[in-house]
């Protein structure tokens, strides 16, 4: 739900703010005095597209900062997904500089255009001369066709039962893909399998081979060091560590005796000795060691440069190529039972066609009696909406080749605005007048499967008044007790309907025009509704009616309330 919005130099308007509340709210004010600027604010929200044109003359930039509470789980799941903070609150802001240079921000974020009209599809719809947005779009006249199922899970099933189908027709089609060259790749993995089985053996195996290779590319640097440390620790002449250290320890060895204090410093002496001809033994073997048959080397160049060469070839390290192996021996297997595993896949495919298409027909059953019920809701409001003799269906077409995890059908919104003539395409033949009531009788139809959506409807009522804009104001009312709403409105008798009411004025001193917006009190709508009925001088008879028509709107209100509540207690 929309709680506050917020415009700074926007168009018109240098400064206003709305504090929103739940149902009905009514926009209203003298022609031109700039009611569809908040429109456009919402519009800018919802991401629509912006232009350096809105920012108010002699200003920087404009702002419109819209706030919303009570947020649908598929709000939060998309916050969530774009890793933003909230706390049950939203907060969307865009600024459009006068470049025409826009950005947006959720929560304080920096989001794209993209992603923020992903994001308003699930908190504004906008519903006006211009701007249809939803009820055009084919995808979303299957969903409100779908919210009226008599079985939701229909819709599962059959996405289910698609998701099974397309598994299985990737892995035959994969399959049958690699059958047709099977031959030719039998032959090439039989060849890749020969190469890798002469030369690949384990990760650890190769890894040891390459250590190999680098000890003997350093053979006479580190035979070099391990001769020196040899001779420095045991084999020099005289003065080698071995020999100082037995000097040291005869020395001490020889006094003992006389002071046991001496004792620690004896061991310790004795065993540096141990550790030192130890150390020795180790270099010896190593020298050793290092003196490698010429064979042997050249064995370890060979294999180290073919198992190069393979990782080459299969654009892999050296020790993935045992991975690759593996892979390679698998997918021959494979090949080689390619005519059973088809057979059996093509079994499982045909079995599972049978299910989805089972499975579709019935979800396709379900829409077509859905569709019957919502045309002829639908048509009973639009006539009553002032659209004598309009008609409204719901075409389902199913298709026995397009499978998806939609269903097999094609939903597509008809509708005939004038006696005798026959439905078609919504997009085609509404005009925007039309379009806008038509899209009211949808919502009052739709009106219990909603959510907490802010809908905003723009100049409903263009064409219509008398008895028919009363109908229009109490439609609305009825979509308010449920969601909020929006309305632009130049009638009384829809203004009246209203939970609460703005009136935007348009002010001037002769250089400067801008544009102000109020909320109205009890007293103030009566004076506003009076001059919606009356005009500019507003007349105490102006003032009863209204008066009347603000109470008579307020007890039917009351009364709606009573009847619709066991319905809902049931």
């Amino acid at each position: 739900m929309l709680t506050h919005l917020q415009l700074r130099d926007f168009v018109l308007v240098d400064q206003a703010e709305l504090e929103l509340e739940p149902g009905l709210t009514a926009l209203t004010g003298e022609t031109g005095a700039g009611k569809s600027i908040l429109v456009d604010a919402l519009l800018l929200i919802a991401g629509g597209r912006a232009a350096g044109d809105v920012v108010r003359h002699g200003a920087e930039r404009a702002e419109v900062t819209a706030s919303f509470a009570a947020l649908p789980a598929a709000v939060q799941v998309w916050l969530e997904a774009q890793a933003i903070e909230h706390d049950g609150e939203l907060v969307v802001r865009r600024v459009i500089g006068a470049d025409g240079r826009s950005r947006a921000y959720v929560n304080g974020q920096v989001v794209p255009i993209q992603g923020l009209k992903e994001l308003a599809e699930f908190l504004i719809e906008i519903h006006g001369q211009q701007e249809f947005q939803r009820l055009v779009n084919r995808g979303t006249q299957r969903e409100m066709l779908d919210e009226h199922l008599g079985d939701p899970k229909l819709l599962a099933t059959v996405a289910a039962a698609y998701e099974r189908y397309r598994d299985c027709r990737r892995n035959f089609e994969s399959l049958q893909a690699a059958a047709e060259n099977r031959d030719s790749r039998l032959d090439l993995l039989r060849y890749q399998l020969a190469e890798l089985d002469a030369e690949v053996t384990t990760a650890a195996a190769i890894e040891e081979l390459f250590a190999d290779r680098k000890r003997i590319a350093g053979r006479g640097r580190l035979g070099a060091a391990a001769q020196g440390a040899l001779s420095a620790a045991y084999e020099s002449d005289g003065d080698s560590a071995h020999g100082l250290l037995a000097k040291a320890h005869a020395a001490l060895r020889n006094v003992g005796e006389a002071d046991s204090q001496l004792a620690p410093a004896t061991a310790l002496l004795a065993e540096a000795m141990i550790n030192t001809q130890e150390a020795a033994d180790s270099l010896r073997h190593y020298l050793d060691a290092l003196d490698i048959d010429p064979k042997r080397q050249e064995e370890i160049e060979r294999h180290t440069a073919a198992l190069e060469g393979l990782a080459r070839k299969h654009r892999l390290s050296v020790l993935e190529l045992p991975e690759q192996r593996l892979r390679t021996d698998t997918e021959l297997r494979a090949l080689d039972n390619v005519q059973l595993s088809l057979s059996n896949l093509e079994v499982e495919l045909a079995a599972l066609t049978q299910d989805y298409r089972a499975a579709a027909q019935r979800l396709t059953q379900a829409r077509t009696t859905a569709a019957e019920q919502l045309g002829s809701h639908i048509t009973r409001l639009m006539q009553a909406l002032g659209m004598a003799g309009g008609r409204f269906a719901v075409a389902v077409t199913p298709s026995d080749g397009e499978f998806s995890a939609k269903g097999s059908d094609d939903i597509e919104f008809l509708v005939s605005a004038n006696p005798g003539q026959a439905p078609k395409s919504l997009a085609k033949v509404a005009s925007g007048g039309e379009l806008s009531r038509i899209s009211l009788a949808v919502q009052v139809a739709a009106a219990a499967k909603t959510s907490v959506l802010c809908m905003v409807f723009d100049e409903v009522d263009a064409g219509i008044g008398g008895a028919v804009a009363e109908i229009v104001g109490r439609q609305l009312r009825e979509l308010g007790e449920r969601a909020q709403v929006l309305c632009v409105t130049h009638l009384a008798q829809v203004a009246s309907q209203a939970h609460s009411q703005f009136r935007v004025t348009k002010l001037t001193d002769g250089k400067i025009t801008r544009t102000a917006v109020k909320s109205l009190g009890e007293t103030e709508r009566i004076d506003e509704v009076a001059r919606m009925l009356g005009g500019i001088d507003i007349t105490e008879q102006a003032r009863a009616h209204a008066l009347e028509m603000l109470a008579h709107a307020s007890a039917a209100g009351a009364q709606g309330k009573k009847k619709r509540a066991p319905t809902a207690r049931r």
